[in-house]
């Protein structure tokens, strides 16, 4: 599908610059979402096909990201799906991270150094050079939240191998805009209420399987059963071989609106939508007389912007002092400009 036919299906209201807090869903989504819940008001139904999402959702993720849906689990945050690879960590382990991290991506490292584990933090534009034979593992957001860095993903990745560390990428801001390779690493986590455009709590990661081998899954329940069906009631312990064993019970709803969303950006090709979104980027900067980029999200300094955009109807964020803007597919031309003339009012 082109990206301008894939437009028509979004309704928002002109201004929408924040798909960093929050993407919108295609109509495909929204609709899917009204009839389950008005199935769940009545009781129409069982819950299996709302289970059907769930798959489809795992498969379309993988396929985004470009990995045997097999090493894909859900869940519902990128900090659960981070847990037990912090658990997992011998004790005294050294964790390399950005020193500005959304702590999401930093907090799960930092409550294991009870064991001994220790969190070194330096600036992202050094994280390559700064992997040493000390380091365990260099965790990283691909793109950052609070200003849209890109992250040096192949040189980050190239030094963590030179020394023998694991790679955990959290790509939450750049998962449905930024086209990457996730079997680079060894674990990518999203959350996919963001660019996936997914309701809240849904969240899938990519588990290597040799990663696997190192953790356990602390949150087995009857969904990481090798049949869920037929994992209700009583022992054995029977668990999926691969990286469903880490799955947790999901948001059935919420799964119901995120496979359409994700199906359809598949459709569209993440390559078209990384041109979309970092061109209207490069518009915002270029008309406040900032050089291009190559991010969806921005982060500009302007006197008094949170109040000028909040008169003219703009919805952006304010992250460490600075207008944080971000496009995505259903942003338009109209939109940036929008914003542009109520940043020079």
């Amino acid at each position: 599908m082109e990206l301008e036919q894939a437009q028509k299906l979004w309704q928002p209201e002109p201004g929408w610059l924040n798909t960093a807090t929050y993407g919108l869903p295609p109509e495909p989504a929204w609709a899917a979402v009204q009839e389950v819940l008005a199935d769940w008001r009545t009781g129409r139904v069982s819950f299996e096909g709302w289970d059907a999402s769930v798959g489809r959702s795992r498969a379309a993720f993988a396929g985004l990201v470009g990995v045997p849906a097999a090493d894909v689990t859900v869940g519902s945050t990128a900090s659960q799906l981070l847990a037990p690879i912090a658990a997992a960590l011998p004790a005294g382990a050294t964790v390399l991270v950005p020193e500005v991290e959304f702590t999401s991506m930093l907090f799960p490292w930092l409550v294991q150094e009870s064991r001994g584990v220790r969190v070194r933090t330096v600036p992202l534009a050094g994280l390559a050079d700064a992997v040493d034979a000390d380091t365990d593992l260099v965790a990283f957001s691909l793109v950052q939240s609070s200003d849209g860095a890109v992250a040096a993903y192949d040189e980050i990745v190239a030094a963590a191998r030179a020394h023998g560390a694991l790679v955990t990428v959290d790509a939450t801001q750049a998962c449905g805009w930024l086209p990457f390779d996730a079997a680079r690493a060894d674990a990518v986590v999203v959350a996919a209420y963001k660019w996936l455009m997914a309701p809240r709590g849904v969240a899938f990661a990519y588990l290597a399987p040799a990663l696997r081998e190192r953790m356990r899954p602390d949150a087995a329940n009857w969904y990481a059963g090798a049949d869920p069906h037929a994992s209700y009631y009583g022992q054995p312990l029977r668990l999926a071989e691969d990286a469903r064993r880490f799955d947790i019970s999901p948001a059935w709803f919420s799964y119901v609106g995120a496979a359409p969303a994700l199906e359809l950006l598949a459709e569209v090709g993440l390559d078209a939508v990384r041109a979309h979104d970092v061109a209207l980027a490069n518009r915002f900067l270029a008309g406040l007389g900032r050089p291009p980029g190559d991010s969806a999200i921005v982060a500009v300094a302007v006197p008094d912007a949170q109040e000028k955009l909040a008169r003219a109807g703009v919805r952006a964020a304010v992250r460490a002092g600075r207008v944080r803007a971000s496009f995505h597919l259903y942003t338009t031309e109209a939109d940036v400009d929008l914003a542009l003339d109520a940043l020079a009012g």
